[in-house]
């Protein structure tokens, strides 16, 4: 019943991104579907947008469909079977066959958020930088599923070792839950090599010499090297110098030669300044951003909590939030969690917040509190895209009030920290309460778990009230309280169908 479902959904989706012909590349991370597209224009948002398993598009160098956590694992497998099957057939085939569903939210916020989502790709794609982070974020990405799979065994271990339950079974899950870190270099250095156009197994094989137990023997700098010195900014470093090395050799070295020759230079060369270079130098940044953490959550937690907490989103909307992630990896690697993903998880929780305010706000507006109401367990669990696509930003003030939401319970988080009690996850990836089985701190699991409860409350309490009191002017209240007119009241008897959209809409005033 489960794979009807999921293929259902593949069907669906299929004819309204323009058929199998359209389609360039297709992969998924944790909750979306993306798609690598031929003619952007092939796509049909509206009906997309409006099919029920799906929560938000996003728009980007890829073309992304927000279908969750597990949902978009299952049929991302489901769609490439009917892409495969059916690429000649959908080449010809007419888009206008798609079926028509008929839209869950209102047009006033299908053309709002496909504007601003226009002008986010625009901003984020104009700089080499942003290029550069996304390409960062794509080798860290199809680790998190062993990220998480490793984090919540590693907390499960825990568990039973403090109550004592099973002493001879918890050696073997502490050995399956570090197994994956201990080599996490190696699966970086691979990913590496691969986005930035090398060989991956070689990009793999130099960023090993990394975790070898050997290069303990080895001394550079005036010291001795430990093995996983450098982690994975370390393997980052070195698979780039590998793809340089790489594709030098290609230009240079003869056709009849370059089987033996490549690979051997490209180790070689890359390998020994890995290891009288890289290493080191790898090592004191990966030490300097674990002290840095931890001393300005020490030392000024709360007011560091709030600013993260608060500026969280709007990092996300300019894609410079992929930055943090290298550093988050950096920080589980060194200390077993990262301190910084429940503070920045907060920015959900104020968006859960601001959105619950809409909804009590906007009375006669059945559109929207429909589309609050399908977003919100998926806000819970800290799918974000519905709401902030769907609501908060397409009305402007929310997002902002969401952010003060945000910003209080990182905050909340951020003092808890600066008293002595550590706050982290074993893993990237989940957000909201999803991040539950992932929380690990220095203060026992219990303390750990009520402080991040705790603060996704006063992110909740913050982002309703801000956005109640003070996310709406009285224009914006005309504007938005009314009823659609896709459900006009009373009725009126014509033979002529009603329209099936409405009019666009003036731009939402902020």
């Amino acid at each position: 019943m489960t794979e009807n479902k999921n293929r259902a959904t593949a069907a669906a989706i299929l004819p309204l991104v323009g058929g199998a012909g359209n389609i360039t590349s297709i992969v998924h991370c944790m909750t979306r579907l993306r798609l690598g597209l031929r003619d952007r224009s092939l796509v049909q948002d509206e009906q997309l947008r409006a099919l029920p398993a799906v929560l938000g598009v996003v728009e980007d160098d890829t073309y992304q469909i927000v279908l969750g956590p597990g949902t978009v694992a299952r049929v991302t497998p489901e769609f490439e079977q009917l892409v495969a099957g059916d690429r000649e057939a959908a080449c010809a085939a007419p888009a206008a066959s798609a079926v028509t569903v008929a839209p869950v939210v209102t047009a006033e916020d299908l053309a709002a958020q496909g504007a601003d989502m226009r002008a986010e790709r625009k901003a984020r794609n104009s700089t080499p930088f942003k290029l550069f982070l996304r390409r960062v974020a794509n080798i860290f990405v199809p680790l998190i599923p062993a990220l998480i799979g490793c984090g919540i065994i590693a907390g499960l271990n825990g568990l039973m070792i403090n109550l004592g339950w099973l002493p001879a079974v918890t050696p073997a899950l502490a050995s399956i839950a570090s197994g994956f870190m201990a080599l996490i270099a190696v699966f970086v250095g691979f990913n590496t090599a691969r986005e930035f156009g090398g060989t991956p197994i070689l990009g793999g094989a130099v960023a090993a010499i990394i975790v070898f137990p050997g290069v303990a023997n080895i001394e550079a700098f005036g010291q001795k090297l430990s093995p996983g010195q450098g982690g994975v900014l370390g393997a980052l470093g070195a698979a780039v110098l590998a793809v340089y090395v790489e594709k030098w050799c290609r230009r240079w070295v003869p056709e009849s030669l370059d089987v033996l020759v490549t690979p051997t230079l490209t180790v070689l060369v890359s390998g020994l300044v890995t290891i009288f270079g890289l290493m080191f130098l790898a090592g004191e940044i990966s030490t300097a951003i674990g002290d840095f953490a931890n001393w300005l959550l020490a030392n000024g937690g709360a007011g560091a909590g709030f600013v993260l907490g608060g500026l969280f989103l709007p990092l996300v909307m300019l894609g410079l939030h992929q930055a943090l992630i290298p550093i988050h990896a950096t920080l589980i690697e060194q200390q077993g969690f990262t301190v910084l993903l429940p503070i920045l998880a907060m920015a959900g929780a104020g968006q859960v917040g601001a959105a619950a305010a809409v909804y009590l706000r906007l009375p006669r507006n059945t559109s929207i509190r429909r589309t609050i109401r399908s977003a919100l367990p998926a806000g819970f669990l800290g799918v974000g895209e519905p709401l902030i696509y769907g609501v908060s930003l397409p009305l402007g003030r929310p997002f902002v009030t969401a952010c003060v939401g945000g910003a209080f319970g990182g905050g909340f988080v951020g003092l808890f920290n600066q008293l002595g009690d550590q706050v982290g996850s074993t893993a990237i990836g989940p957000s909201g309460w999803a991040l539950f089985p992932l929380m690990d701190g220095n203060k026992g699991l219990g303390a750990t778990i009520a402080i991040y409860a705790g603060g996704l409350l006063v992110g909740y309490l913050a982002g309703f009230l801000a956005t109640y009191f003070f996310g709406f002017t009285k224009p914006m209240l005309e504007e938005f309280n009314v009823t659609p007119m896709a459900e006009p009241t009373p009725p009126v008897a014509s033979s002529t169908p009603p329209p099936t959209s409405e009019p666009e809409p003036e731009p939402a005033r902020v």
